[in-house]
C-alpha cells in the first residue's frame, strides 16, 4: 500500500483535493534501475520560480536552447542536461498535485517573467524553448501554452506519463468511460502542429489506473483517436529497462506505451528523462 500512496502523491487529480484510489498492485518480475542523484559541474542561478542551470559544457550563443522542466525533483533535470550537452534547463519543484503547478502559471505573465529573469542572469536569449513535464507538472504546460506568445515560442512539448482530466459524471466506466475534454484541448492542438511537423510533441504513459480521475491512456486514447492514428502494437525494452508495448507516430509527434500499474513503473518514467531528452532533438 505505500506504492499506491507514493502515487497519490505525485499524481495529484486536476480536482483538487480529490484523492485517487489505492491500487493493491506491486510487481516484482522486473528491476527498477534508478539514476544515482548527482549535482553535475555547472553554474546555477535562483530565480523567482526555480532554479536555472547552465552546464560546464554548455556553449553559451546569442541564440540557447533551454528546457523548463516541471516536476520531479530538481538534480534529475541537470544530470539530463548534463548528459545531453546542448541545453540549459530550469528546474521547477512546487508540490503535489496538477493545480500545485497550474496555479501560478495562471497568471498570464509569469512565464513570460521567468524567461526574461533567466535570460538577464545568462546573459543570452533562450531559443528553441522546450517544456517538459512529470506526472501533475503537467498542469504548469496546459497553463503556458494557453498563451499565444508563449504557444509561439515552445517548439518541444514532452509529456512523461502526465496527462489526465476529469471523468464526466466524476467515474469511469463501466466500459469505455467519457473524459472531459476541455482540459486536453490545448495538448491535441500542439499534438496537431507537431503532426504537421510545426512542432514536436513526445507523449509517454503508463497503465496505470486512478480510478478516480482519467488515467495517462485513456488521455493517450484521445489525443490518438482525434489524430486519427492508431497504436502499434511494440514488445521491446525502453529506457531504464522500462518495457515499450505500444507506438504511435505522425510528423513529429510520438506516443509511446509502456507496461506497468505500479508506482515504481511511474517513477521509471521521470528516470528516463536523459533519453527523452535525447529523443526531443533527433526524432
Amino acid at each position: 500500500m505505500r506504492h499506491a500512496a507514493f502515487i497519490l502523491l505525485l499524481v495529484a487529480s486536476p480536482l483538487a483535493q480529490q484523492s485517487q484510489n489505492p491500487s493493491p498492485m506491486v510487481e516484482h518480475a522486473r528491476v527498477h534501475p534508478r539514476l544515482k542523484e548527482d549535482h553535475p559541474a555547472g553554474r546555477r542561478e535562483p530565480l523567482a520560480l526555480g532554479t536555472l542551470f547552465l552546464p560546464a559544457k554548455l556553449k553559451l550563443k546569442k541564440q540557447t536552447p533551454l528546457l523548463v522542466h516541471f516536476h520531479g525533483g530538481t538534480w534529475l533535470p541537470e544530470v539530463a542536461a548534463a548528459r545531453e550537452g546542448k541545453t540549459a534547463v530550469i528546474s521547477i519543484q512546487i508540490g503535489a498535485g496538477s493545480s500545485a503547478y497550474a496555479r501560478p502559471f495562471s497568471e498570464p505573465q509569469r512565464f513570460g517573467q521567468l524567461l526574461q529573469e533567466a535570460e538577464a542572469k545568462a546573459g543570452v536569449k533562450f531559443d528553441p524553448v522546450a517544456l517538459s513535464a512529470w506526472s501533475a507538472g503537467y498542469g504548469a504546460i496546459r497553463e503556458i501554452l494557453k498563451v499565444p506568445e508563449y504557444y509561439n515560442r515552445v517548439a518541444h512539448v514532452l509529456l512523461i506519463d502526465g496527462l489526465h482530466t476529469d471523468y464526466i459524471g466524476g467515474q469511469p466506466g463501466p466500459q469505455e468511460s467519457q473524459i472531459e475534454t476541455s482540459k486536453l484541448e490545448i495538448f491535441l492542438r500542439f499534438a496537431r502542429d507537431a503532426a504537421a511537423g510545426k512542432k514536436q510533441m513526445i507523449v509517454t504513459h503508463s497503465e496505470i489506473f486512478p480510478g478516480t480521475f482519467a488515467s495517462t491512456t485513456e488521455t493517450a486514447d484521445y489525443l490518438l483517436k482525434q489524430l486519427g492514428l492508431k497504436r502499434r502494437a511494440v514488445v521491446k525494452w525502453g529506457p531504464m529497462q522500462t518495457q515499450q508495448l505500444s507506438e504511435a507516430s505522425a510528423g513529429s509527434f510520438l506516443l509511446i506505451g509502456y507496461a506497468g500499474n505500479s508506482a515504481p513503473d511511474h517513477i521509471d518514467q521521470l528516470h528516463s528523462l536523459p533519453d527523452y531528452l535525447k529523443w526531443m532533438k533527433s526524432k
